[in-house]
This record gives structure tokens, sequence and C-alpha cells, in this order.
């Protein structure tokens, strides 16, 4: 799994502090909507031209990460 880390990053002066694609303005969480929504790698990389393949690895291993915190947190039911 790809250490997401190395390719997302927070900065107090960019996107108000949210968790983004290391050296861009595209918050992490544009990378998994857009992939929900269909989108291809390719097309995403077409849309956001500063991100490169490497933040659409580490943004899935971020939400692979997230998901299991949850299954180890797991949410309340309704």
């Amino acid at each position: 799994m790809a250490d997401w880390q190395e390719h997302l990053s927070r900065d107090p002066e960019i996107y108000g502090g949210e968790l983004c694609a290391t050296g861009t303005r595209v918050p992490v969480t544009v990378i998994p909507d857009c992939l929900g929504e269909g989108s291809t790698t390719e097309a995403i990389l077409n849309s956001y031209p500063s991100l490169k393949p490497e933040h659409i690895q580490a943004s899935l291993a971020y939400a692979a990460e997230l998901a299991h915190e949850e299954r180890l947190l797991p949410l309340r039911a309704p």
C-alpha cells in the first residue's frame, strides 16, 4: 500500500488546512469523489493538471486507512 503521507499534506494557508495533494491546491476529497462518480484516473489528471498519478494512489491509500479505522471504531447505528 502506498505511503499516502509522502503525497498528501496539510497547510493552514492552503484550502483552509484541508488535506491536499502535496504541491497543489486540490483537496484530497476531490479524488475519491471523482472516482466514485465514474471518472478514470486519466480524466482526473486531465481535469486537475497539477495532480500526478501518485496523488491518486495516495488518496486511495488514505481512504483505505480511514476505512480500516472505521472498522475499529464503527459508527453508531441509527
